[in-house]
C-alpha cells in the first residue's frame, strides 16, 4: 500500500467510527445523545496517560522500564482523536473532500520521514518525549490550534521516537478500531461494557491476539467476541 492508501484507509474508517457511535452530523459538536464533543480535550487527555508508559515520578518506582507496549497503543488512540478533530475541521470549514484532506496531510512537515523506519525504542531521552508529549497537551489545550503546522507536525515526530511510523500506526490503528467497534456493539456507551476479561484488560488480549498475527478485522473481530463471550460465560458460572 502506498502512504496515500494508508491515510485514506484510516480515515475513511474512523468517519464509520464515529457515524455510527456519535450519529450523523456529529462535526457539529454534538453527539446524537446530545453530549458535546470536544476532540482537543481527547487529545490532551490521551497523551496524558501516554506519560503514564514512562517512570518520570521522581518518588516511586524510579527504575520502572517503560511500557512501549502500551506506549503504542496510546499513540494510536490519540491518533483516533486526532483524526477525529481533523474531520471534524474539514466538515465544518468546507475545507474539502477526503482526497483533499490526505494530500494536505502528506504535505505536512515531517511527514515524509514518518513514512520511514521509526527510531530505535529507547534511542531517544525519556524526558525528551515527555517533554514532545506536553507540548501536544499544550497545543491543544490553548485557544488557537494549528493543526497542520503544530499538532500533526508534533504527533508525527513523537511517534517516531516512540518507535511508530506510518505501517506501524496503521497495523494497530486498525485492530484498535475493531476493538472500538466491538466496545460500541456491547455496551461502551451505556457502561454495560466490561473492560477486564479475567482479570486483562481487553487492550492487552487485543495484543495478545496481534502477536498471533491475526491481522484480518473480520477474523480479529470473531476473536474478540469468543474470548469476550468466554470470560463472561465463566464469570457467571463462579
Amino acid at each position: 500500500m502506498t502512504s496515500i492508501k494508508y491515510i485514506k484507509e484510516m480515515f475513511i474508517l474512523q468517519q464509520k467510527l464515529n457515524d455510527e457511535t456519535n450519529g450523523i452530523d456529529w462535526e457539529h459538536g454534538y453527539t446524537k445523545n446530545n453530549r458535546m464533543i470536544n476532540w482537543k480535550r481527547c487529545i490532551y487527555m490521551e497523551s496524558a496517560e501516554l506519560i503514564e508508559s514512562f517512570s518520570w515520578k521522581h518518588w516511586k518506582n524510579i527504575n520502572k522500564a517503560t511500557d512501549w507496549e502500551n506506549a503504542t497503543l496510546e499513540i494510536v488512540d490519540i491518533w483516533h482523536f486526532v483524526m477525529s478533530l481533523v474531520l471534524e475541521d474539514y466538515k465544518v470549514n468546507e475545507r474539502g473532500d477526503i482526497d483533499k484532506l490526505v494530500n494536505d496531510i502528506i504535505d505536512v512537515h515531517g511527514f515524509g520521514r514518518f513514512t520511514k523506519e521509526a527510531y530505535k525504542v529507547g534511542s531517544t531521552p525519556q524526558m525528551e518525549i515527555i517533554n514532545d508529549i506536553e507540548s501536544i497537551i499544550n497545543l491543544t489545550t490553548s485557544f488557537k490550534l494549528d493543526i497542520f503546522d503544530g499538532l500533526l507536525k508534533e504527533f508525527f515526530s513523537l511517534s517516531l521516537k516512540c518507535g511508530v511510523n506510518l505501517k506501524t500506526l496503521y497495523k494497530f490503528y486498525v485492530a484498535k478500531n475493531v476493538l472500538n467497534e466491538f466496545r460500541q456493539n456491547n455496551g461502551y456507551q451505556e457502561g454495560t461494557y466490561r473492560k477486564t476479561w479475567d482479570s486483562k484488560e481487553d487492550n492487552e488480549v487485543l495484543l495478545n491476539i496481534l502477536n498471533k498475527n491475526m491481522l484480518d478485522p473480520k477474523k480479529l473481530y470473531k476473536e474478540l467476541d469468543k474470548i469476550y463471550n468466554y470470560t463472561e460465560t465463566m464469570k457467571a458460572k463462579k
